[in-house]
């Protein structure tokens, strides 16, 4: 059927995930266009590969196109896939669209959370390492290559697997990893934590028995106890200190990391799989979260046999994905960071990282807000996820594609803050006031860091520049 079909048109293509899907197609052979309401560097990227690009989203932007393929922050109302259901054309999610590419394919999905973009980078950066040249669908940007998407040569597809709307339940990976489980995304799961874990557990249950395993973090409990009862080949991966949890099931594979020392921007550990030392693993990112990030990636990696000097040197030299603390530039002695962290536990993980490199520095942080209906589930931990900084400011909230919640705004985070931190917090709802506002406030030393899954990294880079 895929052979008869020429012309895509993907309407939100400034999506990280769906850029690589587009640029996936276009590489081959496939004609491409796309919408978006803003330029970004994705589309201009995208752009630069042939792919035209219109940014707004008309009717007659779908021209001929054959199948629409639509972000989950799309409408339905939107124009554009009105027109193509209308007109009878095949109208696919961004998931249904990577699912059709992982038939094709032996594929590893990483789904959970949190960490799943660094996760599926890290596999993603292993494989090419080890020449397996793999085809990668990512909803960020590894450091230094182009975009979050690379058709390679062989048949191996690494893609993340996303939960908020239910859309990896249409993949069927043949490795499975799930780096953790928290109260996110609800409402797409009737309101129910017990929906979302199930959701999990058909996703692992999607994997093949004969040839296919689930990679699980035993340091999340809600991952814990789907371990124990999937009934699949199962690798846990944790730390050394956890083992006595799971020694009721040690025919269970396992990958662990012993005697973890953090340092500023990096880490170090002993791997130790199924009992025995495999050596040093030295990884060139920060914080205990990323420990777990590595370890799921070498999990993976030994499932298809990348050689263990491989790994090593891999870890060693992957730098990061983009808008995960990333450096933007220091002025006046002032740094300045930014990280995609939109979640409480994201946050806390993020600023533990950057206060353990710098201890002794005033940490000021911007945060936006993402999505009314997240705002209205966890505001009172949001409220509580900033103790490790000594200035919070707080912005209106970056709705995405939600319509607004009465009585739901960032002031809600901002009360249970300053209950928190008193004074230390001040709540200035137009994003476009906060560099104005804040450079008055910042002084010599200061560590800034933008917070948020919105364009809050935008004020980071307009303060850089006026300092």
């Amino acid at each position: 059927m895929l052979s008869q079909l020429r012309r895509f048109h993907f309407t939100g293509i400034g999506g990280a995930g769906m850029s690589g899907l587009a640029l996936i197609l276009k590489n081959s052979g496939f004609e491409v266009t796309g919408s978006d309401l803003q330029r970004s560097e994705t589309t201009i990227s995208l752009e630069k590969e042939g792919i035209k690009i219109f940014y707004d989203h008309k009717e007659e932007n779908i021209g001929d196109c054959q199948v629409l393929v639509y972000s989950s922050a799309c409408a339905s109302d939107n124009p554009e896939i009105v027109a193509a259901r209308r007109s009878g054309r095949i109208v696919l999610r961004r998931a249904e669209m990577l699912q059709e590419l992982t038939r094709m394919r032996f594929s590893i999905a990483v789904a959970g959370s949190h960490g799943k973009t660094t996760v599926t980078s890290l596999i993603a950066f292993l494989l090419e390492k080890a020449g397996l040249d793999p085809t990668v669908v990512i909803g960020g940007r590894i450091k230094g290559w182009e975009s979050g998407g690379k058709l390679g040569k062989s048949n191996i597809l690494v893609c993340e697997a996303d939960e908020s709307d239910k859309s990896f339940l249409f993949l069927t990976p043949h490795i499975a990893c799930i780096t953790n489980i928290d109260r996110e995304h609800l409402d797409y799961y009737g309101h129910s934590f017990r929906a979302l874990r199930n959701g999990f557990h058909s996703f692992l249950l999607s994997v093949p028995l004969i040839n296919g395993a689930c990679v699980l973090c035993e340091e999340d409990q809600v991952v814990r106890a789907l371990a124990k009862v999937i009934k699949r080949q199962v690798l846990i991966y944790g730390l050394e200190k956890s083992r006595k949890r799971t020694q009721e099931r040690e025919t269970q594979s396992s990958l662990r990391a012993r005697n973890v020392k953090l340092y500023p921007f990096r880490g170090e550990y002993e791997l130790i799989k199924d009992g025995e030392i495999m050596g040093r693993i030295e990884i060139s990112l920060p914080g205990l979260h990323n420990v777990l990030n590595s370890l799921a990636a070498c999990a993976v990696a030994f499932l298809l046999d990348v050689p263990f000097s491989i790994i090593q040197e891999g870890l060693k030299a992957f730098s990061g994905v983009e808008r995960r603390l990333e450096f933007k530039g220091e002025k006046r002695g002032i740094k300045i960071y930014d990280d995609y962290a939109h979640h409480p536990t994201e946050i806390k993980a993020t600023l533990t990282a950057l206060r353990n490199a710098y201890p002794e520095r005033r940490i000021v942080g911007i945060f936006q807000p993402h999505r009314y209906t997240r705002t209205a589930y966890l505001y009172k931990e949001f409220g509580r996820a900033f103790s490790l900084i000594d200035l919070l400011i707080l912005t209106e909230i970056y709705p995405a594609s939600e319509k607004p919640i009465p009585g739901v705004s960032a002031e809600l985070i901002y009360r249970e803050a300053k209950e928190e931190k008193g004074e230390n917090v001040i709540f200035i709802p137009d994003k476009e006031k906060i560099a104005r506002d804040l450079l008055s406030l910042l002084r010599e030393g200061d560590v800034l860091i933008t917070l948020g899954a919105g364009n809050i990294w935008q004020v980071g880079l307009e303060i850089l520049e006026r300092l």
